[in-house]
């Protein structure tokens, strides 16, 4: 079974069909089972008493693994395999986080003034605008 993180790293778990959620979690995250939420095709497994068996759980299928924040504060968390980079303690947003925002109130103040100061901007300038306003959308759409 592959256990897929939200980093986009993948860790191999070797698990029998008639092992159940409950053996899963605490042989791949002794001491955070309570944390872990494991996702399978959709699908949050709650039951620890199911088997893999009797959810279809075969060779090679992945499972999606999510690390809740409210039980994490009670317990010591180890980190979750993949990239280590530096975070901001206490900043839950990135850099990135909020640069499209920044981007979209830019383009906002330029067309108040486009349309409000129209003797200020040439033909040119309007072109420009449309063109950035237009680039700005596909990547934003693109993104997300």
């Amino acid at each position: 079974i592959r256990l897929k993180f939200l980093n986009d790293t993948e860790e191999v778990a070797v698990a029998r069909p008639e092992d159940t959620v409950g053996v899963l979690k605490s042989k791949y995250f002794p001491g955070q089972e309570s944390q872990m939420k494991l996702i399978y095709r959709g699908q949050l497994l709650q039951d620890q008493a199911r088997t893999l068996r009797s959810l279809r759980i075969t060779d090679n299928c992945v499972i999606h693994c999510h690390r809740s924040r409210g039980a994490a504060a009670a317990a010591p968390a180890l980190p979750e395999p993949g990239p280590a980079g530096p975070t901001a303690p206490g900043l839950p947003l990135g850099g990135g986080t909020l640069m499209v925002p920044t981007v979209m109130v830019v383009l906002a103040l330029g067309w108040y003034f486009r349309i409000n100061y129209r003797q200020l901007f040439s033909a040119p300038a309007t072109v420009s605008l449309i063109g950035v306003t237009v680039l700005v959308t596909f990547l934003a759409f693109g993104v997300y």
